[in-house]
């Protein structure tokens, strides 16, 4: 472990603060042991306000830090990941939708280049030797930045969460709110809530571990009616106003939260190999997931749509993993572009407690309106005679083969 000595003069270390007790605990124990300031990073891909940031920036302060930046990448993480994600209908285990996670090579991205304009060849951050952050991070950091030094004490040292409690308690220091309980991350995304109920398969979380949904099922709200406006497969709308993509994020959280919407507990594989398990809260990625997904299935063909689950499957794995910066990304990104030019159009929801459904679809290239015939009513571009002769050649397969099966049986 290195020396403390002054730390007047010396070159500072970066760290990528998440304002977690992981990283508030780092400030203090890395600038008393290795004798260097700290400036505090956080790169703001969602979930933070105004307040929220203020609150960051004053702990930050409070816990040592000679400066603190906050970066805005939200609208970066948008275009780099989470529009990808909406086209490929991205989940992961069919239920979780990368609601933490999926931003951590870009955030690491922007920490080597924070270090860089601050004159640093040093990064820090709070990851365990248990969990996806620290491959993540360091997958990305080494393929974007070799040249710097990487420290990721909480691993290396092994630090428990109520050790990390008891120095800043110690110390008279602030403490994040959740304190040692629970461990939770926020972003655009979502939030993912990790705590002891989690370290089992058996139980869920307390109802007031819960941030965005807490109220949902005991302060039960009226169903309410919403519309979102897509265009080439990004949402650009909501209920007749044009957003940003990050508005209309930011806006059906607040409108889906309180609905329950998007609440659940992923048990999946970790990158490192075991089985883990993950509270979560995605009421945006819910709604929106599930109403580009209905969008997809009234204007592209099932041959497309086939096609682009093989493939949405894999690059989900890819995020997931830190592997967003593998080439093969790219040339799936490609894919979901191009299958994306007619996913246009608009999808009524309804909100109710705990549930989400679709009403309807709209689309000026629906498929469905462009034919002339109505399913299981009439027949369109086809008559009575070629459906009957149709339905003959589609069998043919099964007259075959049970022919054959029948003439191995004669004696």
């Amino acid at each position: 472990m290195p020396n403390t000595v002054s730390s007047a003069g010396a070159t500072p270390i970066v760290l990528a603060y998440s304002g977690g007790l992981d990283t508030s605990f780092l400030v203090p124990w890395i600038a008393e042991h290795y004798g260097r300031p700290v400036i505090t990073v956080t790169v703001d891909t969602g979930g933070i306000d105004a307040r929220a940031a203020l609150a960051l920036a004053e702990r930050a302060r409070a816990l040592g830090a000679v400066e603190h930046h906050q970066v805005d990448a939200r609208a970066d993480y948008f275009e780099q990941v989470l529009r990808f994600l909406i086209m490929g209908n991205v989940r992961r285990g069919q239920l979780y939708p990368l609601c933490v996670g999926a931003e951590r090579v870009m955030q690491a991205q922007t920490i080597a280049r924070m270090a860089r304009k601050l004159g640093t060849n040093m990064i820090a951050h709070g990851c365990t030797a248990a969990g996806n952050d620290q491959v993540r991070f360091e997958v990305a950091l080494r393929t974007l930045a070799p040249d710097l030094e990487v420290l990721a004490p909480v691993r290396d040292q092994a630090f428990k969460r109520q050790d990390e409690l008891q120095y800043l308690q110690q110390r008279a220091l602030p403490v994040p709110p959740f304190g040692a309980a629970y461990s939770v991350n926020r972003g655009l995304w979502g939030v993912t809530i990790g705590g002891k109920e989690t370290l089992t398969s058996a139980g869920s979380i307390p109802d007031d571990a819960w941030v965005l949904t807490h109220a949902a099922f005991t302060q039960p709200r009226e169903p309410e009616r919403h519309a979102i406006a897509f265009e080439n497969g990004r949402p650009v709308g909501l209920d007749g106003k044009s957003l940003s993509a990050v508005a209309v994020i930011e806006t059906l959280e607040a409108l889906a939260a309180p609905f329950g919407i998007g609440r659940g507990i992923h048990l999946g594989d970790t990158i490192i190999g075991t089985k883990g398990r993950v509270a979560f809260e995605a009421p945006a990625a819910e709604v929106l997931l599930t109403a580009h997904r209905e969008l997809e299935k009234l204007v592209l063909t099932g041959r497309q749509q086939r096609i682009k689950d093989l493939v949405a499957q894999p690059y989900g794995d890819l995020v997931h993993e830190g592997q967003l910066l593998d080439p093969v990304c790219r040339d799936i990104e490609a894919l979901l572009l191009s299958s994306q030019q007619r996913v246009t159009g608009s999808v009524q929801m309804l909100f109710r407690p705990g549930n989400l459904f679709v009403e309807g679809v709209e689309s000026p290239y629906s498929l469905m309106a462009a034919s002339k015939g109505v399913y299981g009513e009439s027949a369109g571009e086809w008559s009575a005679t070629d459906a009957l002769g149709f339905s003959k050649i589609v069998s043919l397969p099964g007259v075959f083969y049970t022919r054959a099966g029948a003439r191995a049986q004669d004696p």
